[in-house]
């Protein structure tokens, strides 16, 4: 073997001994490089933007979310049974014993005639009977037509009922519906619930009263007592006035009819009173549908 052949397999012996390394790339272009550098700046601004920002009254964002708050499934025992409804004999049993208790049942208001009806009614917005009767006794003396009320003029009408609540408003009113008796009903109460309502101060329980008690109409007079009474016991139940007394005309038997609203009223006056009633002599309790009877 020649020298020369010696030294070119020695050579390549250290090549191959060598161990390798990293393959060197060539050097980049620097436009690219900062472009490289930018978008990553880019990327980094971005994520940031999408990260909200915590403050002291921001939870962290690893602490798990507050749940929102399960709605009771609709009939779940967590709501309120209703009360269950009355049977027709039930409520035929329970006018049988107010029937039986007091047969001719009258309303507390001193009257002399359609019209002394009509004026006390109204009087008795937001009073008592007992009330409106201690005034009206000597008013209807002197004045018991809408002739002589006029006559009279309003500030005498208001002398005489000034111990009822609303008095100057009443006797406004008073003076009013008398001119229009007048004008419009030849000084007649008129038989009709319109008639009736187309006064000053007159509405439907007004026109209720009045058509049953001074022309022995079938209506259903919803006061406050009657609503406590038909709410209380479930026998009418209903939001509003209106809703209670088309709920008693529905259940009531029509022999019944004439003196229903007075014996509930009665009723209502003094045993179903509104802070503590009188269970132990209610004459209907067995029938009732209050939970919280105090017997």
């Amino acid at each position: 073997m020649s020298k020369n052949t010696r030294r070119t397999f020695a050579t390549l012996g250290s090549v191959r001994a060598r161990p390798a390394g990293p393959e060197k790339m060539p050097p980049a272009d620097p436009r690219q490089q900062k472009s490289v550098a930018a978008k990553s700046r880019q990327d980094s601004a971005a994520k940031k933007q999408r990260k909200p920002a915590l403050t002291s009254g921001t939870k962290a964002a690893n602490q798990p979310a507050a749940k929102s708050p399960v709605r009771p499934a609709r009939g779940s025992a967590t709501r309120k049974p209703s009360l269950r409804p009355w049977t027709a004999a039930e409520v035929r049993e329970a006018f049988e014993r107010f029937r039986k208790a007091n047969p001719e049942p009258k309303g507390e208001l001193e009257h002399l005639n359609p019209y002394t009806l009509l004026v006390a009614v109204v009087l008795s917005a937001q009073a008592t009977d007992a009330g409106v009767n201690k005034a009206t006794r000597a008013l209807f003396a002197v004045a018991d037509t809408p002739a002589k009320m006029l006559a009279l003029g309003e500030e005498k009408v208001r002398d005489y009922i000034k111990t009822i609540g609303l008095y100057r408003n009443k006797a406004r009113n008073i003076i009013a519906l008398s001119e229009k008796l007048l004008a419009d009903f030849n000084g007649e109460v008129p038989r009709s619930r319109a008639g009736i309502e187309s006064l000053p101060g007159a509405g439907r329980k007004t026109a209720n009263v009045v058509l049953n008690m001074a022309f022995g109409e079938h209506t259903m007079a919803v006061d406050t007592h009657v609503f406590r009474v038909s709410n209380r016991t479930g026998m009418a139940p209903g939001r509003t006035p209106l809703e209670v007394e088309l709920g008693l005309e529905r259940v009531v038997p029509d022999e019944f009819m004439l003196h229903a609203h007075h014996w509930l009223i009665l009723h209502g006056r003094y045993t179903c009173l509104a802070r503590s009633p009188r269970c132990a002599v209610c004459l209907i309790n067995d029938l009732c549908r209050w939970p919280e009877k105090t017997i």
